[in-house]
């Protein structure tokens, strides 16, 4: 299978290379990133700086400073890249881990496949999100507790914790997975406690009933827990004793204050979030609709049960298979559940969900062997390894996302070929206003990747990007989430000292939490203010997030700030 693996490897960094360098631009790369460079610079999120996600990445993305610095918003993708490879390697070799060794070669190739030819996974893995970090904090947990067996099974099981609660830090929907494990865990050890003394009475453990004791630590879900609500309990109280309002803010109220408006809407976004969902993935839930209508023509309901079940002969990996399905089930479930889901969230989960389906088709697999002898299981391997990864491969060259390398907003009946790319544009844009700037200047602006790309800092307030702008908050509640309402937003475009204003269509245009367009009122109102202090220099078109149009302004001669 080296062939295979040698091409299936070649795709994955194409669709990644593509990623990084065509890839569309996002709001949120810039915020990440200005947030990680606070976090260098001795701040810390919540109590120095607004943030919508745990404390981890920033610090995390601290490591990639010496990237940004080198390359801008590129070098944290190619960090965030390196970590997206880490990833499907780890779901890879924890795929291999949960089937018996002769199907170990399959398994890591499917889920390897799987993982990684999707352009749409390979997009948002590329882009610097929370997704390639909180995603290989899954898989590693996961990984690591299929070794928490054994005399070291205390020690693993604690390490998984570890991880599994560092993803929860990462990303707050990822945190439904610390009390899935544990109660899977926990009612494992208690089903195959059962199982071993039902053999005990029938006195037969002398021959099984020792090897079945050892498939699983009879702790493991304790010490599971104390690694994980240590590590809790590390990440999150220090903040909530310092900045309680700024980290609910950030975990629940950001992520709860939208709504759609009414009950049609809300179900109008739910089926949507389905579609796109099928659309993104539309070869692994193929893969899975294919290989469970299988199993219920071709296996009695008893068999279709041991794919799922502690008992066999393996109880340990089927316990965690369990808590792989259920906790892809959870995490979905979340964020179905939210007023504005979106699909993309699902890209923290895929990988696991990736194990899962690799670990069934490779348990399909072993059909062939039973049923047609003749049939070499090797070659039967090989052709369902050379399906997945072409499906795969088809799927990725076919859809959307790639249209997107090449081609910018659709002009009536015409898709028009970008001139450049959108990290090009972004480029061109910050050397335009590094020439107008000095290193220690403000840029007001609310673009924080024209920030980052620039080497420029931004005023207090818009840490948040386009999502800064909070107009029907208290004063109060606004500098404790460090976020900026109508009275402080007005007060900044009055006295902020920057010598440079730069406003995409995402400038000035969008007031949270509900996340709506502002009025033309209040548009009018905040435009106001920055035409008189600021001259126009130049506009960009098709820049950054949408293709929208970037105007430079200038501050004019002699106005270095006004109290209003």
């Amino acid at each position: 299978m080296i062939w295979l693996w040698t091409l299936t490897i070649t795709v994955y960094v194409v669709l990644g290379a593509m990623n990084l360098y065509f890839g569309e631009l996002n709001q949120d790369e810039g915020w990440y990133l200005y947030a990680a460079r606070m976090v260098s610079q001795g701040k810390l999120p919540y109590i120095d700086f607004a943030s919508t996600q745990g404390p981890v990445m920033p610090f995390v993305y601290v490591l990639a400073q010496p990237l940004v610095r080198l390359s801008g918003v590129a070098g944290g993708r190619l960090f965030t890249a390196l970590l997206g490879l880490i990833g499907v390697v780890i779901t890879s070799l924890l795929a291999a881990r949960l089937v018996p060794p002769q199907k170990k070669n399959l398994a890591a190739l499917l889920a390897f496949s799987l993982a990684g030819i999707n352009v749409y996974q390979s997009y948002f893995s590329t882009i610097v999100k929370t997704y390639s970090l909180c995603g290989l904090f899954i898989v590693s947990g996961f990984l690591v507790l299929t070794f928490a067996n054994g005399k070291r099974a205390w020690i693993m099981a604690g390490v998984s914790g570890v991880l599994l609660a560092l993803a929860a830090g990462t990303r707050i929907s990822a945190g439904v997975v610390l009390p899935v494990v544990f109660v899977v865990l926990f009612f494992a050890v208690i089903q195959v406690r059962r199982w071993q003394d039902a053999i005990d009475s029938n006195g037969t453990r002398a021959i099984i009933g020792d090897a079945a004791a050892a498939t699983i630590s009879p702790f493991i879900w304790f010490w599971f827990a104390v690694g994980a609500v240590l590590t809790v309990l590390i990440i999150f109280p220090p903040f909530a004793f310092k900045a309680p309002a700024a980290l609910w803010f950030a975990l629940v109220e950001y992520h709860a204050g939208r709504y759609p408006g009414s009950f049609v809407a809300l179900l109008a976004y739910k089926a949507g979030f389905i579609s796109r969902l099928v659309q993104a993935y539309f070869v692994p839930v193929m893969l899975m609709v294919s290989a469970v209508l299988y199993m219920l023509f071709n296996r009695n309901l008893r068999n279709i049960r041991s794919l799922f079940s502690v008992v066999g002969e393996a109880p340990f990996s089927r316990t965690i298979v369990i808590s792989i399905w259920c906790s892809v089930a959870a995490v979905t479930l979340v964020h179905f559940s939210a007023p504005f889901p979106y699909e993309d969230y699902q890209v923290i989960i895929f990988p696991l969900f990736a194990v899962a389906l690799a670990v069934m088709l490779s348990e399909i697999s072993g059909d062939e062997k039973e049923s047609v002898p003749q049939v070499s299981t090797g070659k039967t391997e090989t052709w369902i390894s050379v399906a997945v990864l072409l499906l795969c491969i088809a799927s990725s060259f076919a859809s959307p996302v790639n249209q997107g390398w090449f081609t910018g907003q659709r002009d009536r009946i015409w898709w028009p070929l970008r001139k450049e790319t959108p990290l090009n544009t972004l480029q061109r844009a910050a050397g335009i206003v590094q020439s107008m700037t000095k290193s220690d200047d403000i840029l007001l602006t609310q673009d924080l990747y024209l920030a980052v790309e620039a080497g420029l800092n931004v005023p207090k307030g818009l840490e948040l990007g386009p999502f800064s702008y909070f107009p029907f908050w208290s004063t109060k509640k606004a500098k404790a989430c460090h976020v900026l309402n109508r009275e402080m937003m007005l007060d900044l475009l009055n006295t902020v000292d920057a010598p440079v204003a730069a406003f995409s269509g995402y400038g000035l245009s969008i007031g949270a939490p509900a996340v709506v367009e502002l009025s033309k009122t209040e548009k009018e109102l905040l435009w106001k203010i920055v035409a008189r202090r600021y001259t126009p220099s130049m506009e960009i078109s098709d820049f950054g997030q949408a293709d929208t149009t970037l105007r430079i302004l200038k501050l004019k001669s002699g106005d270095a700030g006004t109290e209003r």
